[in-house]
């Protein structure tokens, strides 16, 4: 064929399929790194969420019987409140009669908002340490109990032992308390009571360095004199008993609102503030109790400097009965003196603290419905498999019994029809294999555009049923359709031009049109290159996901899929549909739906048997997968309708295109969170029962998989690698998977595309 060579110095303008795909080329990277995107705020969603659950990061050690010789021993025998003014260590204790009521570890949905009702029923505030995770789990439940006038502490944010932790531990734990209260109250507080604390004299020479930092930093670390001990849950009685002060001393006593089921706390918390109250104690904050011992030590003050002038013949210089004296009454003056901890949040603080809040929110929201997903996917996948193993069998044990017979024997000549552009590595080997066809066959090739010599390679075999036509560069659908209309027979057999076949191969593949309601069949693709990782990997792909899928199918009569490498149709039934659409990048999905909702019947025939090259590097096999998935997506939109459709439309609309969408799309999609709450779990909760979970969820893949090679007669040695496939091919599907689905949604196009051929299928012998 002449060529016209252009004139010297002229560029060649790029050619519609070049343009295409450098389009396509230049949509991928956005997509690729917004999938990634979602793959790592699905991972950051997580971390957060076990970091709140102390899952992440979290560490259960309590130090005890520690000395405390390095601890002053005004400190130890001190009251329960410990700040550092001036950089001296002074201890507070609550004043005579007086109580403050102090709650650990909340909030709680459960008891949090029982214990503000009985504050709330009987006027009596309370202090509540709380735990910054969960502050950021129940922002609402914080903003009641500071409106409700308590006060509120920190509690640390993962309920640390803060000895065992680095400055920088120590340092986030509290900042990032301090943001949960900004975000969830608008405030943050200077009180802080450490986990594990009790009294004072329990401080020890590991813990005394972090009150004397946080001290140095603002805060008033707060103890406690009094130990309801409800965290036992010893009975009512007893938790009152236990509350109580003796020898009407003043007290900060503890309860605990979270940690635990809590009912009995509840009970007793109410008979409690009554008994109290019937005794003459009264009740405050830790604020409050600071204040009114301040207020008692300025009065004793006062009333021995007005006892030393009167000595001197001087009155004193203020009246004692006079409201708004003290601190107290400075702060009651305000309004705010039981929360005079608290400070309003602002700027950064406020903002960053909003932020926290609402990512939690999202991972609360988030990883429950990725559990409940899970579940789901679990299930699927499981009767997925069952559904495998209980068809195949069937179809097996049908198609191979002596009766079984699709009628008269089919023996007049067919046409195979090999699409080819820039095959020069595989069409002389698959050309080769169709010469030693037991059945009678004309070959028809279609050299769509090719610029490396694939026509004159199979123009010079020589083979005189063998006829070559050449077409511009138009795609492949394009060539098929050439093919067919180019036809002289009424079964046409379609292969790829990297593939081969046995010499019984076409012979079995058409007997099935001996029923007049079969339209198409789907051969048995092999891979050939088996030899490689990426290639054993592929092999166990096509024998357990791809072929048993087809007798389920094929049982169900909703095949959804004859696979490119090796397919026979009924010329008349290609043509009533239109041909081979360029509508989507699955040509072959495509018109196997299509022929289905024609009425035809589509069968497989596992015993025509093809060879094909699988792709021989991790980015070409991207390439392929990507294209197959992201084309059946667009194949299943394009026959929708079927959903609705009556007859035999919408038989395939209402069976195979659900199992379509969930086993091959939405299963898929989602059954990545198997393998991330499996890694999640060894790392973070249980190594030991996650990993056994994980093997028996292999164990049944491999179950199905030794299924699968025996019904086709395969090699058990590949099924060595299936538990390295788990851990890397599948993961790679998965992303193709939803990269595809990113490039459903944003509304992209691809065109079709090549992949780089080696030839090493030489001959259907590569079975081992």
């Amino acid at each position: 064929m002449a060529t016209s060579t252009p004139s010297r110095g002229r560029r060649r303008a790029p050619s519609r399929m070049t343009r295409a795909a450098g389009k396509a080329a230049a949509l991928q990277k956005p997509r690729v790194i917004l999938a990634l995107l979602l793959l790592l705020a699905l991972t950051s969603v997580m971390l957060l969420d076990g970091y709140l659950r102390a899952e992440v990061g979290g560490d259960e050690r309590v130090r005890s019987n520690a000395s405390s010789s390095e601890v002053p021993d005004s400190v130890i025998d001190g009251g329960p409140i410990l700040s550092f003014r001036n950089g001296q260590a002074q201890t507070t204790s609550v004043p005579e009669k007086t109580i403050a009521l102090t709650f650990d570890d909340g909030p709680n949905p459960t008891w949090t908002p029982q214990i503000l009702k009985i504050l709330e029923e009987n006027d009596v505030p309370g202090t509540f340490f709380l735990v910054g995770s969960m502050v950021s789990r129940y922002p609402g439940i914080v903003n009641d109990v500071v409106d409700q006038g308590n006060e509120v502490g920190i509690h640390t944010f993962t309920h640390v032992d803060l000895s065992y932790q680095s400055d920088a531990r120590i340092k986030r734990e509290m900042a990032q308390t301090q943001l949960a209260l900004a975000g969830a109250a608008g405030i943050t507080t200077t009180l802080f009571r450490a986990p594990y604390s009790s009294e004072t004299d329990a401080i020890d020479n590991y813990s005394w360095p972090v009150y004397k930092k946080l001290g140095a930093e603002g805060y008033t670390s707060v103890f406690v004199d009094t130990d309801s001990d409800d965290w036992k849950r010893p009975g009512v009685s007893k938790i009152i008993k236990w509350a109580t002060p003796s020898k009407n001393k003043g007290a900060s006593v503890l309860f605990h609102d979270a940690g635990g089921e809590r009912s009995q706390t509840v009970k007793a918390l109410g008979t409690y503030i009554k008994k109290m109250k019937a005794k003459g104690y009264t009740f405050t904050t830790i604020s409050g109790a600071i204040q009114q011992a301040d207020s008692e030590e300025q009065q004793a003050n006062s009333d021995q400097s007005a006892g030393d002038e009167s000595a001197d013949g001087q009155a004193p210089s203020g009246q004692q009965g006079q409201p708004g004296g003290g601190a107290q009454g400075q702060a009651a003056a305000g309004g705010n003196g039981l929360q005079a901890a608290h400070r309003t949040a602002a700027g950064t603080t406020l903002y960053e603290g909003k932020a926290l809040v609402a990512a939690v929110a999202v991972a609360e929201w988030t990883v429950p419905g990725l559990a409940v997903g899970l579940a789901v996917v679990g299930f699927a996948v499981m009767g997925r498999f069952g559904m495998m193993l209980v068809l195949a069998r069937r179809h097996y044990r049908k198609r191979n019994t002596r009766r079984f017979s699709w009628g008269p024997a089919i023996t007049r000549p067919v046409s195979v029809i090999v699409p080819a552009y820039n095959e020069k590595e595989c069409i002389a080997n698959t050309l080769k294999s169709l010469a030693q066809s037991t059945h009678p066959i004309e070959i028809i090739v279609v050299d769509d555009g090719s610029t490396d010599g694939t026509k004159e390679i199979a123009e010079a075999l020589g083979m005189p049923n063998v006829r070559v036509i050449r077409q511009e560069n138009a795609g492949k659908p394009a060539a098929l359709n050439n093919g067919v209309r180019n036809a002289s027979y009424d079964i046409v057999v379609m292969m790829d031009g990297d593939t081969v076949f046995e010499a019984d191969t076409v012979r079995q593949l058409v007997q099935p049109f001996a029923d007049p309601g079969v339209g198409a069949v789907a051969g048995n693709a092999k891979v050939g290159n088996r030899n490689t990782i990426i290639g054993a990997w592929q092999h166990i792909e096509y024998v357990m996901g791809f072929n048993l899928d087809r007798r389920m199918y094929d049982l169900l009569r909703c095949m959804p899929t004859i696979p490119g490498a090796i397919g026979a149709f009924r010329r008349e039934a290609v043509l009533a549909v239109g041909g081979m659409s360029e509508d989507t990048l699955a040509e072959d999905t495509d018109i196997t739906i299509a022929m289905h909702r024609e009425g035809w019947r589509v069968v497989y025939q596992e015993h025509a048997k093809a060879w094909t090259e699988a792709p021989g590097s991790l980015k070409q096999l991207w390439s392929q997968r990507y294209r197959w998935s992201y084309g059946t997506m667009q194949a299943l939109w394009k026959h929708r309708k079927s959903l609705t459709d009556k007859g035999p439309s919408g038989r395939f609309g209402r069976v195979g295109m659900p199992l379509v969408v969930i086993f091959q799309i939405v299963t898929p999609v989602f059954a990545p969170l198997i393998d991330v709450f499996t890694v999640y779990s060894m790392i973070f909760i249980d190594f030991k029962a996650s990993l056994l979970a994980w093997l028996a969820v292999l164990g049944i893949q491999l179950v199905c998989a030794a299924y699968a090679f025996r019904l086709d007669r395969e090699k058990y040695r590949y099924l060595l690698m299936m538990p390295l496939q788990q851990l890397a091919y599948r993961q790679m599907m998965y992303l193709v998977l939803i990269h595809s689905c990113i490039t459903a949604l944003t509304g992209g196009r691809l065109r079709w595309q090549k992949l780089k051929r080696t030839g090493e299928v030489g001959t259907p012998a590569g079975t081992s």
